[in-house]
């Protein structure tokens, strides 16, 4: 460890009992000074135990760990994701006009515009139904067959952006349990539905399988005719060509595209057909608008510096192992499961670049819930729990249902209390309460704030958390670009499923449960 690592962890041991609240007694502009704004995004960390010096010394770490220079790697189009040889650039999926992006002697965002285009000419042309079902009726929905990144980015960004769609209405089908898929079809017109199969190398198991279900229910209704009513967001076309879908049905990416940030590009098919592509264009420049904030403000005002300088404070100096994504806004319910995946399997790593082992926590455990709702669940632990769970808030100034605007003032209400109460506690001044009823406070949290839930907004949040995740990886010295982690189970499952072998050298209990479950 460095000196300004022990350094950090010696001023976590000082002050993490201290009364958060007492810092603002001690300074009446803390807000101000421990908050920062970008194009009406609002990040307010001054409800923690962070102080002047203490941030002070986490962008010191932030430079000696050379965040800057890997931040410029990454954008520049460099291969830092070492184990696969491969660059990082969902960023160029929302490129910058004055900002060429080369790979290999090519400026790749040449490619990308094309590829948006073609997105945009196939998602206009069913909207306005130029482009139609077999029967040449319009199409009224889509249903997006993928798992993971093909399936948790566009599925969130549809929710949360519900009051932009019309004309073609999305559904989302991931699990391989029959269930899930069952229950999506069921209420389906198959002469009115395009599916479009998520999976870049069109091997994934769990998506080829409901698609195979999703074709066989298309087939049953339409014939011969069912290609009319497929799409495919994959690079493998003579995989997707032998399923029966055309070629200009295929919308393909670059390796240099992880699936956890593939919303921007082909894999957002389903969002811009439902949302409509001058709308998809506002959530890349939201995207973008964050990118560029990331890229060139100062580190007072560099929203995912310090976004994730709050959560490395939190996670390896004052030990909290967990955080808590409290949307108080309900479309964005399925935020905390996106970022499950974008923050976890980004940075639960063990190892550095380098192959030795890390020398403290990497990524914490991610969970949450929409506001109101957690509030009457385990709102209860984040109180007066033993453990310490750094919240935060996310709220809008504004809904999109005008005539229940006095619903959404009770709701920011809500918000601002709860961060409140987890900060102050019961106070010393309070009639003193039963040992059940007090609230000892010091509870940190993050609050987020935006005006209204646009495409722009939620391009701004999801670029925000992608950058705190990769100054957070940046700082611990780990790839957060590769994911080993989720081959073994997966492997594994085939030897149960297929090989009696395997299975024999499995555990008793594996066994036991597999002969219970024949």
């Amino acid at each position: 460890m460095t000196d300004i690592w022990n350094d950090l962890t010696q001023r976590a041991e000082a002050v993490k009992t201290r009364p958060i609240i007492r810092l603002f007694d001690a300074d009446p502009a803390r807000f101000d000074a421990f908050s920062a704004q970008h194009d009406g995004l609002l990040l307010d960390f001054s409800k923690t135990n962070i102080d002047a010096q203490t941030l002070s010394a986490l962008q010191a770490l932030a430079t000696e760990t050379g965040v800057a220079a890997q931040r410029d790697a990454m954008f520049s189009g460099q291969a830092i994701n070492v184990t696969e040889g491969r660059s990082v650039l969902h960023t160029a999926l929302r490129p910058d006009p004055s900002r060429p992006v080369m790979v290999d002697g090519e400026d790749v965002t040449v490619g990308v515009r094309a590829s948006l285009d073609l997105m945009a000419g196939f998602a206009e042309g069913l909207r306005d139904g130029t482009i139609t079902a077999s029967d040449g009726q319009p199409f009224t929905d889509v249903v997006n067959i993928g798992i993971g990144g093909s399936d948790l980015g566009p599925a969130m960004a549809c929710r949360a952006l519900s009051p932009f769609i019309d004309r073609i209405t999305p559904h989302f089908v991931s699990n391989i349990d029959g269930a899930h898929i069952a229950d999506t079809l069921a209420a389906l017109d198959p002469q009115r539905t395009l599916v479009i199969i998520a999976s870049k190398t069109f091997t994934t198991i769990e998506t080829l399988t409901n698609a195979d279900t999703a074709v066989a229910w298309l087939k049953d209704a339409v014939g011969e005719q069912f290609g009319a009513h497929l799409a495919a967001v994959s690079t493998a076309e003579d995989r997707t060509s032998a399923y029966g879908i055309a070629p200009e049905r295929v919308f393909g990416f670059e390796d240099w595209v992880g699936g956890r940030y593939s919303l921007w590009g082909p894999v957002g098919l389903s969002v811009m057909i439902a949302i409509g592509p001058e709308h998809f264009s506002d959530l890349l420049a939201g995207a973008l608008s964050m990118d560029t904030n990331f890229l060139t403000a100062a580190p007072a005002e560099n929203l995912p510096l310090l976004f994730a300088l709050v959560g490395l404070w939190h996670n390896n100096f004052c030990g909290y192992e967990s955080r808590a994504v409290l949307p108080y806004d309900q479309r964005l319910g399925l935020l905390p499961a996106y970022l499950q995946q974008l923050d976890m399997e980004s940075n639960g790593k063990h190892t550095t670049k380098d192959g030795t082992p890390v020398a403290g926590m990497t990524g914490p455990i991610v969970w949450g819930e929409p506001g109101t709702n957690g509030q009457h669940a385990f709102y209860q632990l984040l109180h007066q729990g033993t453990r310490i769970v750094p919240a935060e808030f996310l709220i809008a100034a504004q809904s999109h249902e005008p005539g229940l605007q006095h619903q959404h003032e009770i709701l920011k209400a809500n918000c601002l209390a709860q961060a409140e109460a987890l900060m102050v506690g019961t106070q010393q001044d309070d009639p003193q309460p039963s040992p059940e009823r007090r609230f000892d406070g010091n509870r940190p949290s993050v609050t987020i704030a935006y005006q209204q839930l646009t495409p722009f907004v939620l391009g701004q949040l999801v670029a925000l958390y992608e950058h705190r995740v990769f100054v957070e990886g940046a700082v611990w010295g780990i790839n957060s670009f590769d994911q080993f982690g989720v081959e073994l189970g997966k492997k594994m499952a085939k030897d149960v499923q297929n090989d009696p072998e395997a299975m024999a050298q499995m555990s008793a209990s594996t066994r036991g449960l597999s002969a219970f479950l024949a």
